[in-house]
């Protein structure tokens, strides 16, 4: 379904109208030069922790860590590559941010990780 000119540009102006006011809220609030409020500092040091092991716990909900028993190798090496891969990342991810403490450097090194595990080791 495609807009006509005026849906358009409303939509447009929209779009800007709340890009602008996201962009302009903080100093509208908080003003320049002045500290923030008690709960903004505390958000935003409680924040982020939160968030990481929120994504930790949606990455791994559909991971079981069971092997199947009397089943064979096979059986059990199939089992360790569903697991095997989240677990070595994490540990990667853990690893960097102790050794580097750059968050970006943990999450997009643990990506690349257990990319490279899943599509080339576990394959």
């Amino acid at each position: 379904m495609a807009l006509t000119t005026g849906q358009a540009v409303a939509a447009v102006i929209v779009m800007a109208l709340v890009t602008y006011l996201t962009r302009a809220l903080p100093f509208l609030l908080f003003g320049r030069g002045g500290r923030p409020p008690k709960t903004v500092l505390y958000l935003g040091r409680v924040l982020p922790p939160a968030i990481i092991a929120m994504l930790i716990v949606y990455c791994l909900r559909d991971t079981t860590f069971s092997l199947p028993a009397g089943e064979g190798l096979e059986a059990a090496l199939a089992a360790l590559a569903g697991w095997a891969p989240q677990l070595l990342a994490g540990a990667a991810v853990v690893a960097l941010h102790l050794w580097k403490r750059n968050d970006l450097l943990s999450i997009f090194g643990g990506t690349v990780l257990y990319m490279v595990l899943v599509q080339v080791v576990f394959a």
